[in-house]
């Protein structure tokens, strides 16, 4: 990023404001992904009453990171399983082309 296609933006998340620099074609995700994080947050707060707002994001932040690790599981499985029928498929090409 040069800083010529950067935007300024503010994003509200738990009730504090935090300016960004984010590319113009990125901005409408950022603002969803806030939204999303606000929604957890109030999710939390509504859920467990007597814990704090941190509390509640910090919740929110770990649900992310769990989220996050699950996928990668899951894709890091996912290349395994490719490989493995990428390898399969190239044995049987130099077995066909062998003959």
């Amino acid at each position: 990023m040069d800083g010529k296609d950067l935007v300024n933006i503010t994003v509200v998340i738990a009730g504090r404001h935090f300016p960004l620099k984010v590319r113009n074609e990125e901005e409408p995700s950022i603002k969803e992904i806030a939204k999303d994080v606000n929604d957890k947050v109030k999710h939390f707060q509504l859920t467990y009453k007597n814990k704090d707002k941190l509390d509640c994001l910090c919740m929110a932040a770990l649900t992310y990171a769990v989220e996050l690790q699950k996928e990668k599981l899951s894709s890091s499985d996912q290349d395994i399983s490719i490989r493995s029928k990428l390898a399969h498929l190239e044995e049987f090409v130099d077995k066909m082309l062998n003959m």
